[in-house]
């Protein structure tokens, strides 16, 4: 089913990248970065290195595709997924490192890191923490006030960065299930994932259209919606990332890299 009146609107597709490691290849990487407009990459304390981030960032560049910073605990041994208690000045440490890490890649390629988007437990965490956010959303701002920030619609990290009237772009995740408080069910659950391409596709079109969450119980949570999030580390991202791109433009929507999108101009 078509929604015209969708004619007019820009979304943004994002995918997490360059994320080389034990759990994780990047053989898809460079086909991903063919569909997706914005790419968040991994800066070597969950994933990737030196190696994988120039990769990222030429192909990116190469397609007119945003580059991100994905940064995350150091915590290789669990991708970033292992939840840790640190102090605000370690969190602002850990940030700060892993964005200048990715920015002097970048900049080799006379490129530049224009998002920030938090990994894994760091993320999950402050999407309910909002002191945790708060730490975030001042690291980010103080990085550059026109850095756009990358977060979870309706969580904590949304609350805090509007606060500092921040540049916000509020994602939604294509292959993840909600839960009726808008946070992700845990990937601890049986159902946590969506693998099928064409339930995925339809999960986000309504989500896009009604500017809302599509929970696992039926609740549908208003919210804004910037972009999508395709995650790459599990098989079917490829044939997922082709179908919500090819719906989305069926649909009439313009897809744009976040930098390009008229509410960050």
């Amino acid at each position: 089913m078509l929604y015209s009146r969708l004619t007019t609107m820009e979304i943004n597709i994002n995918c997490d990248l360059g994320e080389k490691s034990k759990f994780h290849s990047i053989e898809n990487d460079p086909e991903l970065l063919n569909i997706v407009n914005s790419a968040n990459v991994a800066c070597g304390y969950h994933a990737g290195d030196e190696e994988t981030m120039e990769m990222v960032v030429k192909i990116s560049k190469n397609n007119g595709v945003s580059i991100g910073a994905h940064p995350s605990f150091k915590d290789p041994e669990n991708f970033g997924r292992k939840r840790m208690n640190l102090n605000s000045s370690e969190i602002r440490k850990l940030i700060i490192e892993q964005y200048e890490i990715l920015q002097n890649v970048a900049q080799k390629h006379n490129e530049k890191v224009t998002h920030i988007k938090p990994h894994g437990a760091l993320n999950n965490m402050a999407c309910e923490d909002l002191e945790l956010a708060t730490t975030l959303a001042n690291t980010v701002n103080e990085i550059d006030k026109n850095i756009i920030y990358l977060v979870p619609t309706g969580s904590k990290m949304e609350t805090a960065a509007k606060k500092l009237n921040m540049k916000i772009a509020c994602e939604i995740f294509a292959d993840r299930n909600y839960e009726d408080d808008g946070n992700l069910v845990s990937r601890s659950k049986p159902n946590a994932l969506i693998t099928d391409p064409e339930i995925a596709k339809s999960h986000v079109l309504s989500m896009v259209k009604n500017q809302s969450l599509n929970c696992l119980s039926g609740k549908k949570i208003p919210c804004k919606i910037d972009s999508v999030c395709i995650h790459g580390d599990n098989e079917s991202s490829l044939s997922t990332a082709k179908s919500i791109k090819k719906n989305l433009l069926d649909n009439g929507l313009d897809l744009k890299p976040l930098n390009k999108m008229k509410k960050f101009i």
